[in-house]
């Protein structure tokens, strides 16, 4: 058996790769997400179907199919206990997949599986142990270990963008306040942005975002702190702070080989690593004395979810 399949569940679309071997996507396809669960796996289905006929591929050359699901999932049972975009509870995927397609099925949280495919096939391959922040609306973790997911019990674990950085921070939307995600999601680097450009008028971000504040995105800040704006760099500064503070947390507790950093923020390259690694470096026990984990940005960008889900079959 040659292939996998490897299925990205988001709230807008679900996109379905056939992957051979190697990590290497042969083909794939894309659908809007059913909000309804019946629907969603049905459509989901044949949705698989249509990508195996397409390349001319029976289903008995495939391995298996992996999925990268958002929300609370559990990788033992194969449920989906909740996933709020689109109004889930205790969805047995697993099960209700199985019945279209008698192989192998699997089931993962999708910053997971991205961080699985970052670690097989990506800026992490060769290295056994690996941490990964991906920074979007929110704040993804995932964690492998000697090779292999780590998510906790029943697959709930690994909600690292839920530590608590300071505890009479901002509320999260998880409940807590001063969670990890209020200080670094680009969500958050937005509205740091936006109170330093109002506090600072004359900022080069201004011009940046044509006068209008609601065109400010998490590039803002680090492109005009590249051209020199002072308050820019202010931001950058301060977030760099955030985040390195977020990783010496993780390194204090893992010691990974690697640190990767994803998401949409991850595109600022090594302008990021190298100020986050020089934040760390001052750090004796955390970094300094320590043995030293590089930090990297993801490299699969959009194709982490599919490899990664189609990892979990290997």
């Amino acid at each position: 058996m040659k292939y996998s399949i490897g299925v990205d569940i988001g709230g807008m679309s679900i996109k379905v790769g056939l992957v051979d071997l190697s990590g290497k996507i042969i083909d794939q396809n894309k659908q809007d997400t059913a909000k309804d669960s019946n629907t969603c796996i049905s459509n989901l289905a044949n949705q698989i179907k249509n990508l195996l006929n397409k390349n001319k591929i029976s289903i008995d050359e495939v391995k298996g199919i992996g999925i990268g699901c958002p929300g609370s999932v559990n990788n033992q049972t194969g449920v989906v206990n909740i996933l709020p975009n689109l109004g889930w509870k205790d969805v047995p995927l697993v099960r209700m997949l199985k019945k279209y397609f008698n192989i192998r099925v699997e089931l993962s949280n999708d910053a997971s599986v991205a961080t699985l495919a970052e670690a097989k096939h990506g800026c992490a391959k060769g290295y056994k142990n690996c941490i990964m922040f991906t920074l979007g609306t929110g704040v993804g973790g995932g964690m492998i270990i000697e090779g292999k997911i780590y998510d906790g019990g029943f697959g709930h674990g690994g909600e690292l963008g839920h530590i608590t950085l300071d505890y009479k921070g901002e509320r999260c939307t998880c409940g807590r306040n001063g969670c990890i995600e209020t200080f670094v999601s680009a969500t958050a680097l937005i509205k740091q942005t936006k109170v330093a450009m109002q506090n600072d008028k004359n900022s080069m971000m201004w011009l940046d975002v044509e006068n209008d504040i609601n065109n400010v995105t998490g590039k803002t800040a680090f492109e005009c702190a590249k051209k020199g704006d002072k308050t820019a760099q202010g931001v950058v500064d301060k977030y760099v702070t955030y985040l390195g503070e977020s990783i010496l947390n993780m390194l204090n507790i893992f010691r990974p080989d690697v640190f990767i950093i994803g998401g949409g923020i991850s595109h600022q390259g090594k302008y990021l690593t190298d100020k986050l690694t020089s934040y760390c470096e001052k750090f004796d026990y955390g970094y300094k004395y320590a043995p030293k984990t590089k930090i990297l940005t993801a490299k699969l960008g959009n194709d982490a979810g599919i490899i990664g889900a189609a990892s979990l079959i290997d």
